[in-house]
Order: structure tokens, then sequence, then C-alpha cells
């Protein structure tokens, strides 16, 4: 509905117009004033689509009041009514950039034309708008996507200042990351942008980055607390919705060409969700600050470095034992037997792993249990360590092998529900360990790698065929074509309508 000011100094001119209004069911709000000044007072008071004013009238006449309405009413439609011996007036007005006018007296029919006239520019006018910022946001997406991904910064800078006229990226100054263990944005399960975040009174930008990730950038004020931001988030969804969302939160971001690299690092930090069971906002501050991390789970820890036993990863066997041993290096609420016991078994599993030295197993143990204090454990276990780093250099186990399995699923089933989880159990690797030996071995994201793969079979298709995009979009693994049209305009910078009439 649109707002219209009726000015006139005469009422029974101004009821018969909003009469007329009224009569010929116009969806209009009407508003009136007695003369130009009083109308100028309501200009500024409230936004309106339509003037419709006299000319001649006392304190201010409809020229001067078109005069001063046009420095702070950009969009705002004119039209003005007036006798046969003020036509002057009406060109001088007309001039002025008045949308049309009418001559008193008031003749219905042309009233309606004038008026529907008037409304469709202004509908007219609102599309061109809303094209233009939906326009200006897919342009925001594909950049930031860009970046994210290790684009040129200066290059992404460049087409910014063209596409956009600014460097949107320097009003922020935070990055969360959100991850999900299901599909939860790909399966039409929210809109989170507009059932979500648009519950929230600060400015954000919101992108996706596969089925079971997102990200938000957030401005720069000094005073917003991120941490509570991640934990609303995290009810709302658990509330509404009834999915677990876990959020890791970066540290203050310096420098917006190394995007990629503070996304890089939301993806080591989100990796404490699988041993910290309880737990789901994640901050880079808290791990910095506070290396103890006591409320890390001892089976999940001992489970970790199982698999990193199994699988010869040395690097990632230290970064699970340093958890270990920062959950109890300070803290003297743990009894000292507990604690023994603890790391005796993991010792045990060392030492399974290196059966041609079984017969020092029992000294070793016994050497363990006499420790005076956690420094000497420490002492043992990391000489073990050693020994089994050695003992990998010899017959180091390739994971070559897992990451072609679950690569030749992907480009096999790219058309079904695929992610990490299921991923892993085809390959008996925990979904982290998956992720970061496939990272290691490709140079690229699980999820990522997904998603390219998915997005460059669809290109094949509208490429090569004239199926339809519902058809591509389930074809390819994305059950709702609204997401998989988002999805591919945030990789390739255009919708899949436009990519095949642009001929690719």
């Amino acid at each position: 509905m649109y707002n219209i000011l009726v000015v006139d100094d005469e009422k029974i001119e101004r009821n018969g117009i909003i009469f007329l209004v009224k009569k010929m069911g116009f969806d209009l709000s009407v508003y009136e004033a007695s003369n130009g000044l009083e109308a100028l007072e309501a200009l500024k008071e409230r936004d309106f689509d339509i003037l419709l004013t006299d000319v001649k009238m006392p304190f201010m006449d409809g020229i001067e009041l078109i005069t001063n309405a046009i420095t702070f009413c950009d969009d705002m439609k004119i039209i003005i009514f007036s006798g046969y011996n003020e036509f002057e007036y009406a060109k001088l007005a007309v001039k002025l950039g008045v949308s049309d006018y009418i001559l008193k007296p008031v003749d219905p029919d042309e009233f309606k034309n004038t008026l529907n006239k008037v409304i469709r520019e202004i509908d007219d006018l609102q599309l061109e708008k809303e094209i233009k910022i939906e326009s200006s946001e897919y342009t925001k997406e594909h950049l930031l996507y860009s970046l994210l991904n290790g684009a040129n910064a200066e290059n992404v800078q460049k087409k910014c200042a063209r596409l956009l006229g600014e460097n949107i990226w320097n009003l922020y100054n935070r990055m969360l990351l959100l991850e999900f263990n299901y599909d939860v944005f790909g399966k039409n399960i929210i809109d989170f942008q507009s059932e979500v975040m648009d519950k929230f009174k600060f400015h954000f930008q919101y992108l996706n980055l596969n089925q079971q990730q997102s990200i938000l950038l957030l401005d720069g004020a000094k005073n917003t607390d991120v941490r509570l931001i991640a934990e609303n988030i995290h009810d709302i969804m658990d509330e509404l919705y009834h999915e677990k969302c876990y959020i890791a939160v970066s540290e203050v971001i310096k420098d917006y060409a190394n995007l990629s690299k503070y996304l890089e690092d939301l993806d080591a930090l989100m990796e404490n969700r699988f041993y910290q069971v309880d737990n789901y906002i994640f901050m880079e501050e808290v791990y910095s600050e506070a290396p103890v991390i006591v409320q890390i789970d001892d089976d999940i820890l001992m489970k970790k470095l199982k698999q990193d036993i199994k699988m010869k990863d040395i690097v990632g066997m230290r970064i699970h034992f340093d958890c270990l041993c920062n959950k109890y290096r300070s803290k003297t609420n743990f009894s000292h037997i507990y604690i023994k016991f603890i790391f005796s078994n993991l010792l045990k599993d060392f030492y399974d792993a290196m059966p041609d030295m079984n017969e020092e197993f029992n000294g070793e143990i016994d050497r363990l249990y006499k420790s005076v204090d956690f420094s000497c454990i420490m002492e043992i276990v990391d000489k073990h360590i050693e020994r089994l780093e050695k003992a990998f250099l010899i017959n180091p186990v390739s994971t070559h092998k897992e990451i072609e399995i679950v690569k030749k699923n992907i480009y096999e089933h790219y058309n079904e529900e695929i992610g990490v989880d299921q991923l892993a159990q085809m390959v008996y690797l925990t979904p982290s360990y998956l992720s970061s030996i496939f990272k290691k071995e490709t140079g690229q994201n699980l999820n990522k790698f997904i998603k390219q793969y998915r997005m460059e079979k669809a290109k094949q298709m509208l490429e090569n065929t004239m199926k339809k995009i519902v058809n591509i979009s389930k074809e390819v693994g994305y059950p709702n074509v609204s997401y998989f049209c988002q999805s591919f305009r945030e990789y390739f910078g255009v919708s899949p309508e436009k990519f095949r009439s642009n001929g690719g």
C-alpha cells in the first residue's frame, strides 16, 4: 500500500479527491493538508509515495512546496491539480519534475487514468530498485565466495569498486562459521537469513558455503558481544528447529585480504567440537588465552590417539597428546592414580603398535606408576612418541587409498545426499580425521570439493543439454532447486538461467 498526501486549502476539494480515491478502489493510505506549509511538515514526518497538490494556497503555494519537497523526497511522484487560469503555474511545476497535472474541476475518468499511470510508475520503480538491490547482493556474495576461496584480493577489490562502487569488506571485523551435523541449508528446512538472522539488529553479511556450513561477517562495532550473538543463534536454532548449531568465532579481522586464512583457522577451531561434546561455541580468544581444556572428554581423546596410531599420523598424535597433557598439567583436583591409569593405557597402545619392543612394556609401565610428578609422566610418553615416529618413518601408512575411495564415491554418487559423516563411515575413519587427511592429500576442504564437483557437473549440463534447471538441480544432488540456484550464483557469479542464455 502506498501513501498519498492531498493538499488543498479548500476542504470540499480535499474531500472530493479522497472520495474518488476510495470509490475507485485505489489501495492507498490517504493523508491531507490544508496548505503548503502544513504539507511540508507532513512530508518531513512521513514517507509519501504520491503528492497531489493544488497550486494556489495561503502560507506556501504549490510551486514552493514542490521546490522544497524535491530536495528530500527523491522518488515521490507529484501530481498537481489547478484551474485553467493557473496553467502557467502548471507548466513551471512540470519543469520541476511533476509527474502529471489535472485540471479543475476534476474529471473522474481523467483522475482515474492519471492515478493508475502514476501507480504503475511507482510499481516499476520499486521493481527496478528490488532488482538492483538483489543484483548487488548477488555480486557481493560471489565476490565474497571468491575471496574466501583464495582469489586475489586486489582483483576482488577492483571488481568490488567497479560493480558496487565501494570496498564493502572493510565494514566487517569478525567472521562466524556455522556448522551442522546434517544437511540443514539444502533441504529447505529453514531460510536462515530471513528466519534467523533478521531477528538481530546489527549489520551482517551472510554467505552459504555448502549444505552444512555458512558464514557470517559482522560489522566492526566495538561494543558488539560476539559470543552472545553466537549463543543467541544457537538457541534460536535449537528452540525453533531442534537443530544443533556449532559456531566458531574468528579473532578480530585485521586484513580482509586474508579472509581465506581466517576461514581455514575457523575450520581448525571447529575441530574442537569433536572433543568437547557439550560445547557449541568456539572462540579463538578462549583457546589462545586459556589453553587448559578441561572440558575434553578422555574417552574421545583416547579414541583420537588410537586413530592417530592406526593411521601413523604423528602430527595428529602430538596435537591430541598435547590436549591430554593440557587438561591435567596444572590441575590438582584429579587423582594422580587416575592420571597414571590414563597415560599407562596410552603407553599400552604405543607398544601394541611396536610389537618388537613388548619386552620393555612392563618396565616402562612400572616407571610411569612410580613417577613423582606429571612432568615425569609426560617425559616417558613423549619419548615413546619419538620412538613411534621413527618406526612410522620406516614403514609409513598411506592414506591415498582412503582418499581415492572417497573421491570415487563422490564421482559416482554426487547426485545423492553425501556428506563428511557418511564418507567417513565408509572408510572407517572419524569425520574430523577424514577431513584432515583429505585436506593434506588434496589441499582442499572436503565439503568444498563436493560442492565444486557438483557445480562443475551442473555447468556441463547447462552447456551441453536442454534439461530443465529443476532436473539439473536434482541430478547434481540438490533436491531444493532454489538452494541450487543460490549456490550456483555464489559459485559462478550468475544464475543458471543467465549462464545458459549467455552461452556459458
